[in-house]
């Protein structure tokens, strides 16, 4: 298959970018070159792109798999309380039929009630939570938390690759083999490929329960699992609402592992990457992170919310962290999801954000009453996750039915946004790089 030219031109400018510029351009292709034979050799090489077309069709498909698959308990997991393990069917892996293994919680409801929903996707190390499902479950939300890489919640030592500390059952698909390193696999046994069907499939299981809504079902993945929910919600048009956390699309050109692992690979440009579909995405959209993300970039992340075309929020958490725990434990998740499932849209939005020289400012509609407005700046370059962040007071003043914060950017600023409160949450305005 011929090398994709296109892609490495894009590798090149990254890799300058990443380190810093190179001293000219003989230079730079010296240490591109010396890069490139770091990659996996199978990374260079694409299909025609005619084939792309095809291959997006096919992930495309993948949205029609709206009937409820095949479930049953999982034998030798014990149910507690409301919460109860399974597994359902999935799709074939190398000619052989999967399951996913998940824990499915309702809430408690009054009589004839149905409940809104969600499906919850971990990241990297992680399993089908059951803790996950029980907050969920705490807030009136029905919730299913499945095992993307064919693992269970049981703790093994020594477990297969992809498994780690998790037990893996004999019908789980391929494990996630690093960063999108499986691309010479045939479509249909690639991680990504499994992760999306397991997803759609999970969804289509919750809207099949008697006692859930499914005009109000919403998905939410952390990490590894934010990447899963960005490039599903360009497939699936019947879920209502989501939540990435963390993960997002547009990471071929991150300045970090991702774009190291993503620069040259043409598979992940023209197929995977959330880009590619984002603009399907017309549902309500909650992106959260945190300025200080290693593994995420906010300029990436801004690429990816930037594109789709639903209402958003934007909820930046300084010193949130990243893990399962940080991700899942803000309130900000919950209070977005419950206004959409109850009012059809955010509690919050951004309608406006300006610069004029040092002054900086966003408008900002809210359902709740806005108390306090902060700027957070960073006069650094480079990877955002490595940048050091300050906060500075903003001015916060309500005209009508919008709230307008303003500030003083400090001098030597290169990115900024602004953080405004309502409670215990916190709804940013979008990131902005000061160019």
């Amino acid at each position: 298959m011929p090398v994709n030219l296109r892609c490495i031109a894009r590798a090149i400018v990254a890799r300058a970018r990443i380190g810093g510029g190179f001293a000219n351009a003989a230079g730079m292709i010296g240490k591109f070159l010396s890069w490139l034979a770091l990659l996996p050799f199978t990374a260079l090489f694409a299909a025609p792109s005619a084939d792309f077309e095809a291959l997006r069709a096919r992930v495309l498909a993948l949205g029609e798999m709206t009937s409820p698959p095949v479930q049953a308990p999982a034998e030798g997991f014990a149910a507690e309380g409301r919460q109860r393990p399974v597994f359902f069917e999935s799709v074939p892996w190398r000619g052989r039929p999967t399951r996913v293994f998940a824990w499915l919680g309702m809430p408690e409801t009054t009589a004839g009630a149905k409940v809104p929903g969600i499906v919850l996707v971990h990241g990297g190390g992680g399993t089908a939570f059951k803790e996950w499902v029980v907050k969920w479950n705490e807030r009136g939300f029905a919730a299913i938390s499945i095992a993307t890489e064919g693992q269970t919640d049981r703790r093994a030592d020594g477990a297969p690759k992809g498994g780690a500390q998790w037990w893996r059952h004999p019908d789980g698909g391929p494990a996630r083999d690093g960063i999108y390193a499986d691309s010479a696999e045939p479509l249909e046994d690639q991680f990504m490929y499994h992760a999306v069907a397991a997803t759609i499939r999970a969804h289509s299981l919750l809207r099949s329960l008697p006692g859930v809504d499914p005009a109000r079902i919403g998905l939410s993945g952390i990490s590894w699992g934010g990447v899963i929910t960005s490039t599903v919600i360009g497939i699936d048009a019947r879920l209502a609402f989501a939540i990435p956390i963390y993960g997002c699309g547009h990471l071929a050109d991150a300045e970090n592992q991702w774009g190291r692992a993503l620069g040259a690979n043409a598979l992940y440009r023209e197929v995977w990457d959330p880009m590619v579909r984002i603009r399907r995405a017309k549902l309500p959209v909650l992106w959260l992170s945190w300025p200080g993300d290693l593994h995420f970039p906010l300029d990436c992340q801004a690429e990816t919310y930037r594109a789709a075309p639903g209402p958003r929020m934007v909820s930046l958490i300084p010193g949130m962290r990243h893990s399962h725990p940080a991700g899942w434990n803000p309130p900000d998740g919950h209070a977005f999801a419950e206004s959409v499932v109850r009012d059809g849209r955010p509690w919050g939005v951004q309608q406006a954000v300006r610069r004029d020289g040092a002054a900086v400012g966003a408008v900002f509609a809210s359902a709740r009453p806005l108390e306090s407005a902060v700027l957070v700046s960073t006069t650094d370059r480079g990877f955002t996750g490595s940048r050091a962040w300050t906060e500075t007071p903003a001015t916060l003043v309500r005209e009508g039915a919008v709230w307008r914060a303003a500030a003083a950017l400090p001098a030597g600023s290169t990115a900024w946004f602004m953080n405004v409160r309502a409670g215990g949450l916190t709804m940013s305005s979008d990131f902005q790089e000061v160019r």
